[in-house]
């Protein structure tokens, strides 16, 4: 099976033993036996646009700026063409202040909020279908060899999932190869971040695949679709408003990918089948991670 020897492949890879990410803590397991553990950091994070303040996020904490920036994207608060004057972070205040070349109100959209399901209290403001009727998705085809191929890098590549558990990650992907691999206590931060670099960056999203180990749930393909990317991957499952979003917008949808197996469950057109499962390596179990998910 295919294997990412050299993490130096990402543009940005996992930083597992980063310092402020985990912190050392001692208990007991079912025995009573003393153990160390490695558990992932939780700190707030409030973003402001302009003068606003918009939103605290629960996050792990790196990459602020790129989360700041893709979460105003996905609501809409950063529309296509504006010009955003500065990115300012205090580490001292855990605030990120995104600056626009004009002054913006949302206070009747901070009013509409929708709770979603994402594992660390995804927040969706206004009508989380607000835009999907204007997202036309590139009929970019996708191979499965690549699929499988990407499947088996990100899943070796060293983590802080590996490391300490608890965390979701998503990966940006253009064609076999893995290019930016976020992660964060929700599944929905790491896709903001990756939407940040993505803006930060002027990267086109066309060719693009997201990988995600988390749950297709409706707030994932929302975010997917309107990130403009045209297919969403993962290892985990399918909810029914994810799977219907994504056949209204025609978007591929790929879950319960291991080893052999995958579900396409929405944009099956998209899929060349390239690749004979049989000759696909069965994922053997995961060894090295040291909490839990």
């Amino acid at each position: 099976m295919a294997r990412l020897d050299n993490i130096t492949d990402y543009l940005i890879a996992p930083q597992p033993s980063a310092t402020g990410l985990t912190r050392a803590v001692t208990g007991t397991d079912q025995n009573g036996t003393k153990i160390d553990l490695n558990v992932v950091e939780e700190r707030p994070l409030t973003i402001y646009l302009n003068s606003q303040e918009i939103v605290t996020a629960m996050t792990i904490g790196d990459y602020p700026e790129y989360l700041a920036l893709g979460f105003l994207r996905n609501q809409g608060m950063l529309r296509n063409g504006e010009v955003i004057k500065g990115v300012d972070y205090d580490d001292e205040l855990s605030v990120v202040v995104v600056r626009t070349d004009g002054q913006t109100t949302y206070e009747d959209k901070l009013k509409k909020k929708t709770r979603t399901s994402g594992c660390a209290v995804g927040t969706v403001f206004g009508d989380m279908m607000e835009g999907l009727d204007d997202v036309t998705l590139a009929p970019t085809p996708v191979k499965t060899s690549d699929l499988y191929t990407l499947a088996a890098k990100i899943n070796r590549t060293p983590s802080l999932y590996l490391e300490a558990g608890a965390i979701h990650g998503t990966v940006l992907c253009q064609g076999d190869r893995p290019l930016v691999y976020m992660e964060d206590v929700g599944r929905h931060n790491a896709v903001d971040k990756i939407a940040g670099w993505m803006l930060s960056e002027g990267v086109t999203a066309d060719d693009k695949v997201l990988y995600t180990t988390g749950r297709l749930t409706s707030e994932m393909v929302i975010k997917t679709a309107l990130m403009g990317i045209p297919v969403l991957a993962s290892r985990s499952g399918f909810t029914a408003w994810g799977v219907e979003i994504a056949q209204q917008v025609g978007l591929t949808l790929i879950g319960r990918m291991k080893g052999q197996r995958f579900v396409c469950l929405a944009g099956e057109d998209r899929l060349i089948r390239d690749a004979d499962p049989s000759q696909i390596e069965n994922e053997p179990p995961k060894s090295g991670r040291k909490g839990s998910k």
